[in-house]
C-alpha cells in the first residue's frame, strides 16, 4: 500500500517525460519542414518563387514568420540578412496577393499595363510625351510601385513591356509610346534596385553607394545634377573612379541574385548600365574630355 503512490507517481512521470520527448520531437520536425521550405524559397526564382508560395500557401502561419525571423536574425553577414528581409516581403506580396484575388480575375500584363500609362495617356488615348501634366508622372511611378508590390510585374510583364517597345523602336513612328515605355522599365528598375541597400556598414557611410542609390532612386531628369553635387570633379567628395566601382559591383550582385536570361536581369543590368554610362559622360564633360 505504502509502494502503490511511489508506483503510480513514476508512471506518471514516464508517460510526462515520453510526452515532453513527442512533443519535442513533433517541434523539431516542424522545424525541419519550414528551414527545408525556406531554403527553396531562398533558392527559388521570381517565376518559382510565386508558383513555391501558391502550393504551399498554407505553410505561411505564424511558426514559418518566426522561424524566418529567427534565421534572419542569426545571419553572420549584413548581405544574407538583407537576402533574408528581401525574401519575407516578397513572400508577404505573393501571400497578400493570393489572399485577396483569389474570387478576382487577376488583369493579364496587358492591362497591368494599360493602368501604369493611363495617367499619361490622355482620354482620346493620344501619345504626347514628356507628358503635358508633369503630375502624371507621379501618379505613374505610384502605380508602378504598387504593383510591383503586390507581385504583378513578374517575367509577363516584363516581357509585355518589352515586346511592345521593341515593336515601337521598329515602326519607328511612336517616339512617344517608345519614350514612355522605357519609362516604365526605368521606374520598375528603380523600384526593384532600391529595395536593397548598401550606403551603411557598420557605423560607416559608404559615399559611393549613397551616391549611386540616391540617382537609382532619383528621376533620369535629375541625374546630372546628383553626379555634379556628388563628383569631386564637380562639388562633392565620390571620385569617378569610386562610383564606378560601385556600380559595377552592383551589376555584379545583380546577375548573381536573378535568373540568368530573365527580363528582370537584362532590365536591371540594362539600368545599372544606363546610370555608369551618364555618369562617365558628365564626369568627362566636368574635366573637359572630350
Amino acid at each position: 500500500m505504502i509502494l502503490k503512490p511511489f508506483i503510480l507517481d513514476t508512471i506518471n512521470r514516464k508517460y510526462l517525460v515520453c510526452a515532453v520527448d513527442q512533443d519535442a520531437e513533433e517541434a523539431f520536425k516542424k522545424t525541419v519542414e519550414v528551414d527545408r521550405l525556406i531554403d527553396m524559397l531562398k533558392g527559388a526564382s521570381d517565376r518559382e518563387l510565386q508558383k513555391l508560395v501558391v502550393e504551399n500557401i498554407l505553410a505561411f502561419n505564424e511558426g514559418f514568420w518566426i522561424r524566418l525571423a529567427a534565421r534572419t536574425d542569426t545571419c553572420k553577414s549584413d548581405d544574407d540578412k538583407k537576402d533574408y528581409e528581401e525574401l519575407a516581403s516578397s513572400v508577404m506580396s505573393i501571400v497578400d496577393r493570393v489572399v485577396h484575388k483569389t474570387n478576382e480575375k487577376i488583369e493579364s500584363a496587358t492591362d497591368v499595363l494599360k493602368e501604369i500609362l493611363r495617367p499619361v495617356v490622355d482620354e482620346v488615348e493620344e501619345i504626347c510625351w514628356p507628358p503635358r501634366d508633369p503630375n502624371s508622372l507621379d501618379l505613374m511611378k505610384r502605380e508602378v510601385n504598387q504593383r510591383e508590390q503586390e507581385g504583378q510585374l513578374d517575367e509577363g510583364f516584363l516581357a509585355e513591356v518589352s515586346a511592345q517597345l521593341r515593336q515601337a523602336k521598329e515602326d519607328r513612328d511612336k517616339p512617344g509610346l517608345e519614350a514612355m515605355l522605357q519609362k516604365v522599365l526605368q521606374l520598375y528598375a528603380s523600384r526593384v534596385l532600391s529595395k536593397r541597400s548598401y550606403a551603411t556598414k557598420g557605423n560607416e557611410i559608404l559615399k559611393a553607394e549613397q551616391c549611386l542609390e540616391e540617382i537609382i532612386k532619383a528621376p533620369e531628369s535629375e541625374w546630372n545634377k546628383l553626379l555634379i553635387d556628388h563628383l569631386t570633379v564637380g562639388k562633392g567628395d565620390v571620385s569617378p573612379d569610386e562610383l564606378y566601382a560601385v556600380i559595377k559591383k552592383r551589376i555584379e550582385r545583380t546577375l548573381i541574385r536573378t535568373e540568368g536570361g530573365s527580363y528582370q536581369q537584362r532590365i536591371l543590368v540594362e539600368f545599372l548600365k544606363g546610370v555608369q554610362s551618364r555618369s562617365e559622360e558628365i564626369a568627362n564633360v566636368l574635366q573637359g574630355k572630350p
